[in-house]
């Protein structure tokens, strides 16, 4: 799809894309997205043009596929799914197993030495664990 089938309109003497507000428009821009970044060179106009289409797609996606935040202990029980871990391979962090399991079932908060453990044994950022 070319940049210039993208529907435009007219406001101040500027040409502007307007707001997205159907999928089938969202992929119609991300297909000019895609179009512009495949191209070696782009001109200054492009580049402008891709950061306004970029802005537009984000605004349209945050909206219509709000992403949940996921509480700490949803992030270390997706961890340890994700790495094969069993309770018991978190003795080292948490002191032991039944710690461990008081913390997963939310009976006992993750506390800042924890939380530094955690990080470094998952190579995360420590701001997952926590609840800002």
């Amino acid at each position: 799809m070319s940049t210039t089938a993208i529907k435009r309109y007219q406001w101040n003497g500027f040409v502007i894309p307007e707001p997205i507000s159907s999928d089938a428009q969202n992929e119609e821009y991300t297909a000019a997205l895609l179009d512009l970044e495949r191209k070696e060179h782009l001109t200054k106009e492009e580049r402008d043009f891709a950061e306004i289409l970029i802005h537009l797609i984000e605004l349209y996606e945050e909206k219509q596929y709000p992403i949940r935040a996921a509480s700490p202990i949803e992030v270390l029980a997706t961890l340890i799914e994700a790495n094969d871990l069993r309770q018991k391979d978190l003795i080292p962090i948490f002191g032991s197993e039944s710690a461990v399991s008081e913390v997963l079932h939310g009976k006992k908060p993750l506390n800042i030495r924890h939380v530094e453990k955690l990080s470094k044994r998952f190579k995360v950022s420590p701001e997952l664990f926590l609840n800002l």
